[in-house]
């Protein structure tokens, strides 16, 4: 058997394949709390205790980039390399990877059903593929054809500088850099990043928050959610929370464009995340077509990048089993 694991900051997600049953139904699975374990053998003794598991070989995906096998997580006081984890936990093989390249990995084994197309172009099928995942950061990865198939890669290309390309969007730059040593895309195309735009448009007077949503989001432990939920909510307009998320739609559509100018991305661009699938209606709007096509003298070009939305609930565990079984 195979195991799967994506180590966050929060919660820590479990999950056994066999290869019998194939990377779509595990065998078993599990959530834990990441810190109230002081490491990740001692939680692997938890979740198997009591199951059959014969496990041979693990992929483990984190946030963050992976060196020579190695990472230091960032929101959890773990270090993990891979050849300590082999031998801790006995097995044949470990690996550690970017969760966008597990996320990257699903890709190619995707049907229909799970995605969304925003634009159909003329795909190429050896073509780079790229892909951007908006959750709680902002995660991109890119896959490359070999000759085979298409190898994934991760990327922190989330954390670049943040280029406006107006002066509303430089006016916005100009207020986060009260904020931030350092802005990055992250900071304005995130979970983390769609609150500032938010803060923005209410300190500039765009409009005022209606005292409905002022007590919904003094009751957040998250206010992503909420002005999410407000700006689509259909029976009440909340004109902030609608302005929020046309701003951050068309800010992801500019960085989506810039990813595929970057890789060429003729086989398409996918967004994955957390966000995308819950903001379907305001994607299929102008705003982010119109941002991810103007390119100038490339526009034709960037018509021709297929655009769709990962909607499979676990892509990156469906990556990892589909890497880790072999397929």
């Amino acid at each position: 058997m195979f195991l799967a694991g994506d180590i966050g900051g929060t919660t820590t997600t479990l999950a056994v394949y066999d290869p019998a049953t194939g990377p779509r139904a595990p065998h078993a699975q599990a959530d834990f709390r990441s810190a109230d374990y002081p490491e990740l053998p001692t939680m692997m003794h938890a979740f198997c205790s009591g199951r059959d598991l014969p496990i041979e070989r693990a992929i483990f995906a984190v946030a963050g980039p992976v060196i020579e096998g190695r990472v230091e997580m960032t929101n959890l006081h773990w270090v993990l390399a891979e050849d300590d984890l082999q031998e801790a936990l006995h097995l044949d093989g470990v690996e550690i990877m970017n969760v966008l390249e597990a996320l990257a990995c699903a890709v190619p084994y995707l049907e229909a059903e799970e995605v969304e197309t925003l634009h159909p172009g003329e795909p190429a099928p050896t073509g780079p593929i790229g892909v951007i995942a908006p959750g709680t950061g902002l995660g991109q990865a890119f896959l490359v054809w070999d000759g085979e198939r298409h190898q994934p890669y991760p990327s922190e290309g989330g954390h670049a500088d943040f280029a406006p390309r107006n002066e509303w969007e430089r006016r916005l730059l100009h207020y986060l850099e009260g904020c931030f040593d350092h802005v990055s895309y992250e900071h304005v195309c995130s979970g983390m990043g769609l609150p500032n735009i938010y803060d923005y448009l209410k300190v500039s007077d765009f409009a005022d928050d209606p005292d409905w949503l002022a007590a919904q989001l003094a009751e957040a432990r998250d206010p992503t959610p909420v002005i999410v939920n407000a700006a689509l909510n259909t029976t009440r307009a909340c004109p902030l929370c609608t302005a929020t998320l046309n701003v951050f739609v068309s800010i992801l559509g500019a960085e989506a464009d810039n990813l595929a100018l970057k890789i060429f991305a003729m086989g398409g661009i996918y967004l994955g995340g957390g966000m995308p699938p819950k903001m379907l209606p305001a994607l299929r709007q102008k705003q982010f077509l119109q941002a991810f096509q103007n390119k100038g003298r490339l526009s034709g070009f960037m018509d021709r990048i297929p655009v769709r939305v990962i909607l499979h609930p676990a892509a990156a565990f469906l990556g990892m089993a589909c890497r880790g079984l072999g397929l």
